[in-house]
C-alpha cells in the first residue's frame, strides 16, 4: 500500500488550487449570518458539483454554507471512519476579493518580488523555511491581497485526495468523511455542524502549516469585555464633576503589561491578554480582549489579573463603575487527543510514509478541531504547507500540497491497515 501511495505523480492539487483561491470567501465577523458572506457559498458549490463528478454521490451543499460528502470503504475490515476537514473563509485581516496567484517555478533561493506591488517582498531571512523550498514551485499573490493557502491549500489537497481514493481501488480504505465549514478565521466554524450527519468516529483537519509537521495542542481560549459607565456632563460646565469612560478605558489600555503578557512580547507556551476593539464614548466606553494559555488554569489567572487591573484604575475614580464579562472560546483540544493516542499515533506514521519525519507541535491558536474534539469528534491538525498567514507576503510550495495529499492517503490506508 506505502509504495502504491508514494507512486502516485498524477496530482490535480496545483491546478484546484490555483482555481479555488480566485473564488473570494472573505469572512465577516460584524455579520449575525451564517455563513457570515454569501460568497463563500460559491466556493462550496464548485466543490460539492466536483465531487459529484468524481462520483461522490452524496455530496452537498447545506443553507448554512457546510460541505458534506461520504467516500463509500472498499474494504470488508470494520474500520473507524474517519473525517478530512478544512475551512473555505479566508482571513479579513487582509483582503481575498480579486486574487491573482503567481506560480514561481523552480525556486532558485532569495527573496520573493511581487509583480504588483514593488513593497511586498517576500524576504529570504524573515521566512526560514524557504531554505527548505529550493528547487521547488512557490505559489504567492501578486501583492495586493492575500493567498488564501490558509485554507485552501487545505481544500485542494482533500480534494485531490479524495479523487485519488475514487480511481485508485488498491489504496484499501474504511469510510472517509469530507467535511468543508465557513467562517473558521472569526471563530465560527463549527458552530452549525452536524455531528449526527457528518456521522465521524476520529477526524483531522488539514490547516496546519510546515510540511511534516502535526499538532494535537492548541491554546485555551477565553473573550473578556470590560464596560466602563463614566460620569457624563455637559464639557462646558464639567470641572470637578466630569469622568470620562473613554479615558478611563484607555488608562487601564496603557496600564497592560508591555514586557510580558502580550502576544508581542511572548512565544512558546507563554499565554497573553490581548486588547482587540475599543468603542466608546464619555459615559460608557468598551474593551474587547481576547485570553489565551495552554492551560485552563493559566487562562484564569490572566483573567483575575486583568480584572484586578481594572479595579485598580477604577480606584482613583470614585462614582464610576464597570463590567467584567468573560466567555469561553474554545479549549486545549490535548484534553482530549491525549484519551485517543492512536490518532496522532497514525498521524506521525503516516506522515513518515510520506517521506517525511513528523514534528509534533502546539498551536498558539486554535482550529475547527479544537472545538470539534470538544464535541466528541477527536481531532488534531495535521500540515497543509502554507505559510506566512493572513498577509499579503502569504505563500505555499506545489511540492509541500502534493506531500499533504500523500499524507492523507497514508491516514486512510493506515486505518484500514490497523482495523
Amino acid at each position: 500500500m506505502n509504495e502504491v501511495i508514494n507512486a502516485v505523480e498524477a496530482f490535480t492539487v496545483e491546478e484546484r488550487f490555483l482555481r479555488y483561491v480566485q473564488i473570494d470567501t472573505e469572512s465577516d465577523p460584524a455579520s449575525l449570518s451564517c455563513p457570515s458572506t454569501e460568497k463563500q457559498k460559491n466556493l462550496g458549490q464548485v466543490l460539492v458539483n466536483e465531487l459529484l463528478a468524481m462520483g461522490i454521490v452524496d455530496a452537498h451543499l447545506d443553507s448554512d454554507g457546510y460541505v458534506y460528502a461520504t467516500i463509500p470503504a472498499n474494504t470488508d475490515k470494520r474500520v473507524p471512519t474517519i473525517c478530512f476537514c478544512s475551512h473555505m473563509d479566508t482571513s479579513p485581516d487582509c483582503t481575498g476579493a480579486d486574487v491573482k496567484p503567481v506560480v514561481h517555478r523552480g525556486y532558485a533561493g532569495g527573496d520573493i518580488n511581487l509583480p504588483d506591488d514593488p513593497d511586498v517582498i517576500i524576504r529570504w531571512d524573515e521566512h526560514p523555511d524557504l531554505s527548505r523550498q529550493l528547487g521547488n514551485d512557490i505559489i504567492t499573490a501578486s501583492g495586493k491581497t492575500l493567498l488564501g493557502a490558509d485554507d485552501k491549500a487545505g481544500i485542494a489537497e482533500i480534494m485531490d485526495a479524495a479523487r485519488i481514493l475514487m480511481h485508485y481501488p488498491a489504496i484499501k480504505h474504511g469510510t472517509i468523511k469530507i467535511l468543508f465549514t465557513p467562517d473558521e478565521e472569526i471563530g465560527r466554524g463549527v458552530d452549525r455542524v452536524d455531528l449526527r450527519k457528518l456521522g465521524a468516529d476520529f477526524a483531522y483537519t488539514v490547516d496546519g502549516e510546515t510540511a511534516g509537521t502535526i499538532e494535537d495542542e492548541t491554546f485555551s481560549a477565553d473573550g473578556a469585555v470590560i464596560t466602563i459607565h463614566g460620569v457624563g456632563v455637559h464639557p462646558g460646565f464639567a470641572k470637578g464633576k466630569m469622568q470620562s469612560a473613554i479615558k478611563i478605558a484607555a488608562e487601564i489600555v496603557h496600564e497592560l503589561p508591555s514586557g510580558r503578557l502580550s502576544p508581542e512580547s511572548t512565544g512558546g507556551r507563554e499565554g497573553f491578554v490581548h486588547p482587540v476593539s475599543f468603542k466608546g464614548g464619555v459615559e460608557q466606553a468598551e474593551i474587547t480582549f481576547i485570553i489565551r494559555d495552554f492551560t485552563d488554569e493559566k487562562l484564569r489567572a490572566h483573567g483575575e489579573e486583568l480584572e484586578a487591573l481594572v479595579k485598580s484604575v477604577l480606584a482613583s475614580h470614585p462614582g464610576c463603575s464597570y463590567r467584567f464579562t468573560v466567555n469561553e472560546q474554545y479549549r486545549n483540544m490535548k484534553q482530549v487527543l491525549d484519551q485517543y493516542p492512536q490518532v496522532m499515533d497514525i498521524g506521525m506514521e503516516a506522515i513518515r510514509r510520506a517521506g517525511m519525519e513528523p514534528v509534533r507541535r502546539s498551536i498558539r491558536g486554535g482550529t475547527d478541531g479544537s472545538r470539534l474534539s470538544f464535541m466528541g469528534l477527536p481531532c488534531p491538525n495535521i500540515f497543509a504547507g502554507g505559510h506566512a498567514f493572513h498577509g499579503r507576503e502569504e505563500w505555499v510550495s506545489v511540492q509541500d500540497m502534493q506531500k499533504s495529499v500523500r499524507t492523507i492517503l497514508h491516514i486512510a490506508a493506515l486505518w484500514e491497515e490497523r482495523g
